[in-house]
């Protein structure tokens, strides 16, 4: 038998993660059970134990199918299904949401930091006051057991707003999606709603005192801490 060249496109399969195991899982029982749009998927208490992990485990597989649109997870309600797509394709699509969230990390502190520091140079008290209100907002949300999601894009949405920089407006509204993406899945961990309220809160405290450099370094402590998800720590 001739041996394998050396520069044989062949390689290593990459061994499936445990949340796509799961993520696997969950897909065949919503085609066994032949759930559609709008149907519920069972209690995250029963669901873990019929596949015999953790919730917290479990919770990472679900927040991943959240991110690409699967199923929209409700307070309360627990999780829909919005469509059901082949699993081939949800893998090839968390593998790529995998890929770029570094990426989009980088970006968001190219612009969010730079957007800081002009907010706390060029704001009006109007601005002030819309940007406490996201924070009103995003308290109100995890007060009452939601992940603070739309208070947290009001925050951000009024610092942009601040700024004044219609350029840079135009870029952060080119990666608004991508943001959402690591939004969904940073408020989805435990305890990270609150930590993100307090990063919120001296990133403010900053820009009414009018001090661009402690705001850009709040933003990017702040950017550090949400860009910290289980997804890239997982083996």
């Amino acid at each position: 038998m001739a041996s394998m060249k050396m520069n044989s496109p062949l390689g290593k399969v990459p061994r499936p993660r445990l949340y796509e195991q799961l993520v696997q899982q969950i897909l065949g029982y919503v085609d066994a059970e032949q759930l559609g749009p709008g149907d519920r998927l069972p209690a995250e208490r029963d669901l873990a134990e019929r596949l015999g992990v953790s919730r917290a485990t479990l919770s990472q597989a679900l927040v991943a199918l959240e991110v690409l649109g699967v199923i929209e997870v409700q307070h309360g309600n627990g999780a829909l299904l919005v469509y059901r797509p082949t699993l081939a394709r949800v893998i090839r699509q968390l593998r790529e949401h995998e890929k770029r969230l570094p990426d989009i990390t980088e970006a968001r502190s190219t612009l969010e930091v730079k957007l800081a520091s002009l907010a706390a140079v060029r704001r009006s008290d109007k601005d002030l006051e819309q940007i406490q209100e996201a924070l009103r907002f995003m308290a109100e949300e995890i007060e009452s057991g939601e992940r603070g999601a739309r208070g947290d894009e009001m925050f951000h949405q009024a610092i942009t707003h601040a700024a004044r920089s219609s350029v840079l407006q135009q870029l952060m509204a080119f990666i608004a999606e991508m943001v959402l993406e690591t939004r969904i899945e940073s408020l989805s961990q435990p305890g990270r709603p609150e930590q993100s309220l307090a990063s919120h809160r001296k990133i403010f405290d900053a820009i009414k005192k009018g001090d661009p450099v402690a705001a850009g370094e709040a933003m990017q402590d702040h950017i550090d801490l949400v860009s910290d998800v289980a997804l890239l720590k997982e083996s």
